[in-house]
């Protein structure tokens, strides 16, 4: 899929910098981060993935002022 394709380029691109990735999902309900734990060894590359689908999650648990929340929505 292209999903997986995306994944995999992205998943090479941090491998070769060292560098790695955290998700924050809300309405796709962790579906992004289930298409990189699907990549074999992406546990190089990615550190976690959180879903957070009520704004107090999103305050609570990601950081996401209020203020953000409430002057632009939660999506």
């Amino acid at each position: 899929s292209e999903l997986m394709q995306l994944s995999e380029k992205i998943g090479r691109a941090l491998k070769a910098r060292g560098a790695t990735v955290t998700t924050a999902e809300s309405c796709t309900g962790g579906w992004i981060a289930k298409a990189i734990t699907d990549i074999a060894g992406s546990s190089a590359w990615f550190e976690r993935g959180f879903v957070t689908y009520s704004n107090e999650a999103k305050s609570q648990m990601i950081g996401v002022s209020e203020a953000t929340l409430r002057d632009n929505g939660a999506v």
